[in-house]
């Protein structure tokens, strides 16, 4: 039984990062190579703006900001999950490999495949799916033992190996290929937001539509695999099936999230991480931050990226490295130091 106390805390931390999620969001309607002018926004966004100013906005900045705003609540959900599974605070779709493995699946793709323009909006996030899902599995049996079950620390350091080895399977692929398509898969690698046009939007809408209840539904088994693995199977949880459908919303989510935005690290490590230090560890509490969180920071790495450098910017992955990287080191120490004191 959650209390009203911590109900309450919920209610006002969403409160807060929900709005501070709208200035963002106003922020990078204003923000640009074309400016906006903050008060014309509201007219603009009800059909009262010029032509140039509803271009900016519907065309241009609009479709970025949602999708990266998605994107970001999808790395969330995924890592919130990974970290469940894997009951390890440092599983992120980045760190562990799945990202490395979507990109692949995406450089065969363009490489290889012949594109139709019409559906390849559509089209990549299920490539995204397939590579990332194939990376997964891989990795899970691998960290997987038969008497003691998934093995945490294994499943980071396999991770990271299964991650380095797809990244410089990538880099071969790409050697031979024509410029223009190791320019977008170099983009990609830095985790640029590409996929920033409507089709785009609506082609990972539905993904996120269908995780989000499926997850809020799995709250309580979340809870029980977060614990040990002789807790979970003392209370009735086939630990197994359930470890696979959650791991498989996971891949889907960094999936489709990594088809739009490229290989973006830390974002899932961060977000529920920081969600768990302000609310508690009980995931019906921390997920609604954890997704709050996830888009707020993405969506603010892309709006000052892609104002910092003119007139290319620098790419959000880059700046989520940038806070991420030190993170995830304080992280790694962390988990070293209670390793340590706990042997």
């Amino acid at each position: 039984m959650i209390s009203q106390s911590l109900r309450r805390r919920q209610k006002r931390l969403i409160s807060a990062l929900f709005a501070m999620t709208v200035i963002t969001i106003v922020m990078g309607m204003g923000l640009g190579d074309a400016s906006l002018p903050y008060d014309r926004i509201i007219p603009t966004l009800f059909g009262g703006g010029s032509f140039k100013e509803e271009f900016i906005l519907f065309s241009i900045r609009l479709p970025r900001i949602l999708i990266t705003l998605m994107a970001g609540m999808a790395l969330a959900l995924s890592g919130a999950i990974l970290q469940a599974v894997a009951r390890n605070d440092l599983a992120d779709p980045g760190i562990i490999g799945i990202h490395s493995g979507a990109g692949v699946a995406i450089a065969l793709f363009f490489l290889f495949f012949p594109l139709d323009v019409g559906n390849f909006a559509y089209a990549i996030p299920f490539v995204a799916f397939v590579g990332a899902f194939i990376t997964a599995i891989a990795i899970y049996v691998l960290a997987y033992e038969r008497r003691t079950g998934l093995q945490p620390i294994r499943l980071v350091l396999i991770g990271v190996g299964f991650s380095t080895a797809l990244s410089g399977a990538m880099i071969v692929l790409i050697s031979s290929a024509e410029r223009q398509k190791v320019d977008f898969i170099a983009k990609w690698l830095a985790g640029s937001v590409w996929g920033d046009d409507w089709p785009f939007l609506w082609a990972i809408l539905p993904w996120l539509l269908l995780a989000v209840p499926f997850i809020w539904f799995k709250s309580t088994q979340i809870n029980l695999l977060s614990m040990d693995e002789s807790v979970a199977i003392g209370v009735g949880v086939r630990t197994n099936r359930e470890r696979f459908q959650l791991l498989l919303a996971a891949v889907a989510l960094a999936a489709v999230a990594t088809s739009v935005t490229g290989g973006i690290a830390f974002v899932g490590l961060m977000a529920p991480h920081l969600a768990k230090v302000m609310i508690g560890h009980r995931a019906q509490l921390y997920m609604p931050l954890c997704l709050l969180l996830g888009g707020w920071l993405l969506l603010l790495a892309d709006t000052i990226g892609r104002n910092l450098v003119a007139p290319e910017g620098v790419p959000a992955g880059v700046v989520v490295s940038l806070i991420g990287a030190p993170y995830f080191i304080y992280l790694l120490f962390k988990q070293a130091n209670h390793v340590e004191g706990g042997s």
